[in-house]
């Protein structure tokens, strides 16, 4: 069989895809669980890529999905990359939090490590979603949070 043919049977694995599909604190499982999904032309399968495509919010696994499911024949609609919050909650009122639960004069580095230990669903997501421009927003928005006391 070729690598690249569609096979119509539901991977043996399917369960373990599926969880790694809707992993929130990996977008790069979800985006290989989507890659191999996408191999098995199933309703099961269809399903998880046509979940992924209308919900991951990270735009790189969105059109993963929409990939994926053209070549499976399914007729959808290409993603728009979100603008503003990717995930509910707000972005800013977060990281205002964390960066008041640190000492002040705290670092970058500080900062960008206890916000990986506590949100990883936000870290993740920004991080796939921005790519190499991560470093560079996540260090411009920490300088602009302000402590909100005086």
């Amino acid at each position: 069989m070729a690598h690249t043919e569609m096979k119509n049977e539901l991977p043996e694995h399917y369960e373990q895809l599926k969880k790694n599909a809707n992993r929130m604190s990996s977008w790069r499982d979800r985006l290989a669980a989507v890659e191999e999904l996408g191999q098995y032309n199933h309703p099961k399968t269809v399903d998880v890529l046509t979940n992924r495509l209308a919900n991951d919010p990270v735009f790189t696994v969105q059109q993963a999905a929409y990939r994926k499911l053209k070549d499976l024949g399914q007729q959808v609609g290409q993603p728009v990359r979100k603008q503003g919050d990717l995930l509910p909650g707000g972005v800013t009122k977060t990281l205002v939090r964390i960066k008041k639960s640190l000492p002040h004069g705290h670092t970058y580095e500080e900062f960008k490590d206890k916000l990986r230990k506590m949100r990883i669903d936000l870290y993740d997501t920004y991080e796939g979603d921005k790519g190499d421009e991560f470093e560079s927003w996540l260090e411009e928005k920490w300088a602009s949070l302000t402590w909100g006391r005086k």
